[in-house]
């Protein structure tokens, strides 16, 4: 069986330790390195490229908010996961906004916390429900200059199998939704992610609460 290959980035050994023993409990995961800071974040997940990373925000030298930007500079693969105790917007808006494909807060239960890695996996992204909220007063403010910009863009359907991606649907899910294929699904995802000029499904559903798309 192929596993999750995953990589914890905290500057507490003990947290570690114990995100290492929740990880592989579950037979299709595995941890294959361990960092304590972002300088060594950023160097492991070059060499090694797993598939996800936890990632705190707050450790010494590059914090996991520039490590999570580099990252994305020198286009790492892996998806990454910011694991805090920070439950504050900014936070959440700035890490979503630089690439991170999920948020989850250190005092999540463990099952949220394996959700999160097989979503990202799985191209997906995760972000803890309690926080979702918060993503939406974010960008609940548009005009309605951006809302009509944003609808001209995509065709009905397509803004139809965003608001799903915004909700947090898989493909399969919004298939079943509405009715047809997960390829035909597949084809509007890309659809909407050239129109938007976004690269993965965070963005996406970062682009339509921003700026409030809907269906007419």
């Amino acid at each position: 069986m192929e596993k999750i290959r995953v990589l914890i980035a905290d500057d507490h050994s003990m947290v570690r330790q114990g995100l290492k023993q929740i990880v592989e409990l579950e037979e299709d995961m595995e941890v294959v390195a361990q960092a304590a800071n972002g300088d060594e974040a950023v160097n492991l997940a070059m060499e090694i490229q797993p598939d996800v990373i936890l990632m705190d925000i707050n450790m010494p030298g590059m914090n996991g908010i520039q490590a999570i930007s580099q990252l994305k500079e020198k286009r790492c693969p892996s998806k990454i996961i910011v694991l805090t105790i920070h439950s504050d917007r900014e936070y959440l808006i700035k890490t979503v906004q630089l690439g991170a494909a999920g948020y989850v807060l250190k005092d999540a239960d463990s099952d949220v916390l394996i959700q999160a890695i097989k979503n990202v996996y799985r191209g997906e992204s995760y972000i803890q429900p309690t926080m979702t909220t918060e993503l939406i007063k974010e960008f609940s403010k548009s005009s309605e200059e951006h809302q009509v910009k944003g609808q001209s863009l995509l065709t009905q359907r397509e803004i139809e199998v965003l608001e799903l991606i915004a909700e947090g649907m898989l493909n399969k899910e919004i298939a079943a939704k509405l009715y047809i294929s997960e390829k035909t699904v597949k084809n509007h995802v890309s659809n909407i992610f050239k129109k938007l000029n976004v690269s993965d499904r965070t963005q996406a559903a970062i682009y339509a609460f921003k700026h409030n798309i809907k269906k007419n």
